[in-house]
């Protein structure tokens, strides 16, 4: 599971990650980030059955927390089934299923947003 931690500049520059993989024993997997000296956000894989502990944890410690449900969005009206994110996707989001149809596996994305503009009909678009 997924979890978008947006992080204030009062608590940028403690080791907030260390601390509750320490605290829970919870292994939390960095997938992508984004952090200066005055704010950050992270996303992070976790467990599904540790979701509310450590969602519970980073809250106290002052992060934002959302859990990351349909990163992908994709209109299937515009979609002709190219495959051109296919290629361009580092984390195999999208595949083609053995009859030829576009598949997504969203619990994969990392928000990279690499897959939006590689769409020839705008048929995808990362939310925010």
């Amino acid at each position: 599971m997924k979890l978008f931690l947006t992080i204030q500049r009062e608590v940028v520059k403690k080791p907030l990650i260390s601390q509750v993989i320490l605290e829970t024993g919870v292994m939390i997997n960095v997938e992508r980030a984004h952090i200066d000296s005055n704010e950050g956000w992270v996303l992070i894989d976790i467990p599904e059955n540790e979701r509310e502990r450590i969602i519970e944890r980073f809250s106290e410690l002052g992060v934002e927390v959302k859990q990351l449900e349909n990163a992908v969005i994709h209109d299937d009206h515009e979609c002709v089934e190219c495959g051109a994110c296919i290629s361009i996707c580092p984390q195999e989001v999208f595949f083609f299923d053995p009859g030829y149809h576009l598949q997504i596996e969203e619990d994969r994305c990392i928000l990279c947003g690499r897959c939006v503009p590689s769409c020839p009909h705008q048929a995808l678009s990362i939310r925010q």
